[in-house]
């Protein structure tokens, strides 16, 4: 069975990366974390405690998209994904993405950013927040809370590969 490409998407701190490594190792498939297709100018920005634009985050989306698309067996990719407009940019390349969205509270959140070595900065933590656009009923995916790795991962997996 061929694994669907999965987005692992949420805000800085929600545990991105850490939930999609799970994912990609479990249905033994590639991984990236979406921090790594980022342009030296958009992590310099981002470190400068500088949101990006929507003109910095088209080619990074694109690069996101275009990884997807690449692994026709499947593949994971850590990504905010924040917009509706940017999970659109993704889809335009990988139509069939499955979307995991990550939810946590703004406190653990925080703790979370505080408690790692990250160029994002957790000045920009409210800004995303309330930036975050959830998954809208028509978009391929579903949201999960903060639930131990384990769980969350068996749950992705179940849901990205259900009809």
């Amino acid at each position: 069975m061929t694994a669907l490409p999965v987005v692992v998407m949420g805000v800085s701190g929600v545990g991105k990366s850490t939930i999609g490594r799970g994912v990609a190792q479990r249905l033994d498939v590639p991984y990236v974390d979406g921090d790594a297709l980022h342009s030296q100018h958009n992590i310099d920005k981002m470190a400068r405690g500088q949101e990006l634009t929507h003109a910095d985050r088209g080619p990074w989306l694109d690069r996101v998209g275009r990884w997807l698309a690449a692994h026709e067996a499947g593949g994971v990719v850590s990504c905010s994904a924040l917009l509706r407009r940017y999970r659109d940019i993704i889809r335009s390349h990988a139509p069939d993405a499955w979307f995991a969205l990550l939810t946590a509270e703004p406190s653990v959140l925080r703790d979370r950013m505080h408690n790692r070595d990250h160029f994002m900065p957790a000045s920009l933590l409210s800004s995303q927040l309330a930036t975050l656009e959830p998954l809208e009923p028509d978009e391929h995916g579903s949201m999960y809370g903060n639930d131990s790795i384990d769980s969350l991962v068996n749950e992705i997996i179940a849901d990205a590969q259900s009809p």
